[in-house]
């Protein structure tokens, strides 16, 4: 029989999704199991935000608002531009597919750090281009390389900023020196999905480059701080030109009616916001005291979660962890195969994963 699949799928990896905690719970028989696995906030959405989404459920019978207009308004308000430069998808996900859909022609190449998220060489490899992945210096992006790597086929360079796995951060100053030396007809994307968590004052906000010489576009997500990763949101903001294009082939209706309605009330909670960044704070600053207790390495992070260097194999760990109802990443689908990426969970979560973790090392 011939072959009926398209051309290019060879090379794609199936995205190795966290393990639901109702999953691990019925294999294992076990109970009260906590997932630090995924990145998600460890707290449920504003009280606020689920009154809302929950009056939205007596609208599902309706499509929803194919164009998201009052969220796009909203968002459009809060960070100075125009609704035509927003663009709102089923997580940021579904936008970095459509982004890749709309600029990258086979004979393009797109630069990426390597390890980051794992999203980027995959929808550049479904359109046929070339994923051309630089990897980090000491867990960094290593902004000099990447700069060399582009060319004249390089369409679009990926900056995950805080980076995923890793959780370091580029400076304003390095990503200020980065776009003075790369060409201007070529896409910078700045992944921001943990924007309202990162607090350092030397972080770089995406929006100040929106308007500048050259094609930026930020992904920003409701999916970390706000609590809402089950409803798949996420929203990106992009020149005119980029966002007419990306809605001639999204889904008409892209983004449910009860996700529309959580993000539209979540912009609302600003000192809620606060308060959970301020949390995740404190729960990282709990698990480096506990890394140095037991003498293992870890990179600072400015994101929710941290890559702890176990000095064993990472996924025998993982395996033992779950086990004990702890479920965490292993590093080696990263390339770090002595490494567990942990997000920071609840007090009583973290503490629970450190006294695990001191049991099984």
């Amino acid at each position: 029989m011939k072959d009926l699949l398209r051309r290019g799928l060879e090379g794609l990896i199936p995205y190795e999704p966290g393990r639901p905690i109702s999953v691990v719970e019925k294999e294992l028989g076990i109970e009260e199991a906590i997932k630090l696995a995924s990145n998600e906030s460890p707290y449920q959405p504003f009280p606020q935000v689920t009154g809302a989404m929950q009056k939205a459920v007596f609208e599902v019978n309706r499509y929803p608002d194919g164009g998201c207009t009052f969220l796009r308004e909203k968002l459009a308000d809060r960070l100075g531009v125009t609704p035509s430069m927003i663009m709102v998808g089923s997580g940021s996900n579904e936008l970095l597919r459509l982004l890749a859909n709309v600029l990258l022609n086979p004979e393009d190449e797109a630069v990426m750090a390597n390890p980051s998220f794992i999203v980027y060489p995959t929808v550049v490899k479904l359109m046929n281009a070339k994923a051309v992945e630089v990897p980090l210096k000491g867990y960094h992006h290593d902004l000099d390389a990447m700069a060399g790597a582009i060319n004249e086929r390089t369409k679009m360079v990926f900056i995950c900023n805080p980076n995923n796995p890793t959780g370091t951060m580029m400076t304003r100053g390095e990503v200020e020196a980065f776009l003075a030396k790369i060409p201007t007809d070529v896409v910078v994307v700045l992944d921001e999905a943990y924007f309202e968590l990162v607090r350092d004052n030397n972080y770089p906000n995406g929006m100040d480059y929106i308007a500048g010489e050259r094609p930026v576009v930020v992904f920003r997500t409701f999916s970390k701080v706000y609590g809402l990763a089950g409803c798949r949101i996420g929203y990106g903001i992009a020149p005119e030109f980029i966002i007419q294009a990306i809605n001639k082939v999204r889904e008409p209706f892209n983004v449910n009616t009860i996700a529309q309605v959580g993000a539209f009330v979540s912009l609302d909670c600003i000192a809620e916001v606060e308060e959970r960044s301020l949390l995740n704070d404190e729960g990282l600053t709990y698990l480096y005291k506990e890394f140095a207790r037991l003498s293992l390495d870890y990179v600072p992070s400015h994101a929710n979660f941290v890559l702890l260097d176990v000095g064993v194999d990472g996924r025998a760990l993982s395996n033992e962890l779950m086990k004990r109802g702890v479920i965490v990443r292993s590093g080696d689908i990263f390339g770090y195969p002595q490494h567990l990426r942990v997000s920071v969970g609840t007090p009583g979560e973290n503490a629970r994963f450190i006294s695990e973790l001191e049991n099984v090392l």
